[in-house]
């Protein structure tokens, strides 16, 4: 099935989701790398609040390049999702309910996306350049030092995505590449 949805997601809208669907996310989603998921569990840990209402919103794993003159944002590829798995699980119990990014996910990371109704999203790599055309805005919300692996918050319109494990725990990896 092909969807075109707006973030954040209503949970409706995430439970009729399934595993190879097409999905145009279209709203307000964040960016977070390695460096940013550490500063945030670090947050946590400490007592502090996120920098971002997380409850409902989605994380988009991605470092951009710099933007060319005119643009809101450079190449916009997808990173590899296993890199946040051990700080996910937290995110997702505090309320996190969909990521974008690329590859497998962990055991620990599935079961609380199913403990959670959360839904993992692919991008497709290598074709950040195309994907930076469906960003609307991009404005650094914390963690300025890190660079490109800043906290962002992005503005997209028709973000192309493909369901890999959807609210029922069914991943695509696993029923294409076994």
């Amino acid at each position: 099935m092909e969807y075109h949805l707006q973030a954040p997601f209503k949970e409706e809208d995430l439970k009729k989701l399934r595993a190879g669907d097409l999905v145009y996310v279209s709203g307000t989603i964040y960016v977070a790398r390695d460096a940013a998921h550490k500063r945030m569990q670090e947050a946590l840990d400490a007592g502090k609040e996120l920098p971002f209402a997380i409850k409902g919103e989605t994380i988009y794993y991605m470092g951009p390049s710099p933007a060319r003159e005119g643009r809101p944002i450079g190449s916009a590829g997808p990173t590899t999702a296993s890199r946040m798995d051990k700080y996910t699980p937290t995110l997702l119990d505090l309320g996190l309910k969909a990521m974008i990014g690329k590859g497998k996910r962990s055991q620990e990371v599935k079961d609380a996306m199913l403990r959670n109704g959360a839904v993992y999203f692919a991008a497709v790599g290598g074709a950040g350049a195309l994907l930076s055309k469906a960003i609307c805005s991009s404005e650094v919300l914390a963690y300025e030092d890190l660079g490109a692996e800043a906290l962002r918050r992005l503005t997209v319109k028709d973000f192309p995505t493909i369901v890999v494990i959807d609210t029922e725990g069914k991943d695509l990896y696993k029923e294409v590449c076994p």
